[in-house]
């Protein structure tokens, strides 16, 4: 059902989006896939230190990419605070990186939340929500459920640290990663800013994928 669910996603919203706005997609999809690859490619610069855990931090680099759930849930946040605009531009972020580390650290002492899988396919369709919204949350409302949600999607990262990987590096990379995410959400959402239907599409997609992971566990 997900597979099937992602390739209909996959299909149908690249031309929904250069319909609603061709110029705007065209200047955004080189950024994004910059921003990507910096992410994906193996620093050089690490190559031969060996006081850095470069496994470690790699893992960490590539983790929150590897998901759809995190890819989408860390996009929206980005998108919800650069539409809101304000000091929601970087209170909201703020919230989902420092409650994400705080669940990062329960999952790397071995804690796992109850419901984890449940609580991140809820966060997908909460943000999807957030998103798809005609008007924007009050700012403690939308901080507070990022927090919360950042500590599902935190956990999730601390548990399945890779056995050989160190914590810490684990920790910057998966931090550096969600911070591009986080970007590339709020650069997508200032370059859509006059198309407010392709945000509010996106957002409604990202809800139906949170549902499909949803089902799953049911």
């Amino acid at each position: 059902m997900m597979n099937k669910t992602l390739s209909l996603f996959a299909t149908f919203a690249p031309a929904a989006f250069t319909r609603l706005a061709p110029a705007a997609f065209t200047r955004l999809a080189p950024a994004a896939a910059l921003a990507v690859t910096v992410v994906l490619k193996p620093s050089l610069a690490f190559a031969h230190d060996d006081g850095f855990h470069v496994h470690g931090l790699m893992s960490g680099l590539q983790h929150p990419l590897a998901g759809i759930d995190h890819l989408l849930a860390m996009m929206a946040v980005g998108i919800v605070a650069a539409r809101t605009g304000g000091r929601f531009i970087i209170v909201v972020p703020s919230c989902f990186v420092l409650a994400m580390i705080a669940g990062a650290l329960l999952g790397i002492t071995g804690i796992g939340l109850p419901s984890l899988e449940s609580g991140i396919a809820l966060s997908l369709m909460a943000f999807g929500a957030m998103m798809a919204l005609a008007r924007p949350l009050p700012l403690a409302v939308t901080a507070s459920l990022t927090a919360l949600f950042a500590l599902f999607h935190g956990n999730a990262h601390g548990l399945e640290i890779p056995e050989m990987a160190s914590g810490f590096a684990y920790a910057i990379g998966f931090v550096a990663s969600t911070s591009v995410l986080h970007a590339t959400g709020a650069l997508a959402a200032l370059t859509f800013r006059r198309w407010p239907t392709a945000i509010r599409t996106a957002g409604f997609g990202t809800s139906l994928v949170g549902v499909a992971l949803a089902a799953q566990f049911i």
